[in-house]
């Protein structure tokens, strides 16, 4: 596997996936503590498991396209 690009900004942060995990852990909490119920918690749960499902399609997409590229040539001049 090659080694991560984290010159320009972690997957992570280009995706904002710590806000999204937080986000789910506030709902969790809100959950435990009756602010919202089971069917909102549910539809939540539903919304971020197609966001993962995006973040592991463009993972893998970053990956083929990463292994299939070759290198480019440079020129002296």
């Amino acid at each position: 596997m090659s080694a991560r690009d984290y010159v320009g900004a972690p997957v992570s942060d280009r995706l904002n996936l710590e806000e999204i995990i937080q986000g789910l852990a506030g709902d969790l909490k809100a959950l435990r503590a009756g602010d919202i119920s089971v069917g909102d918690a549910q539809a939540r749960a539903m919304l971020a498991k197609q966001i993962f499902n995006g973040v592991r399609i463009y993972l893998n997409g970053i990956s083929i396209l990463s292994g299939a590229a070759k290198e480019a040539k440079r020129e002296l001049s």
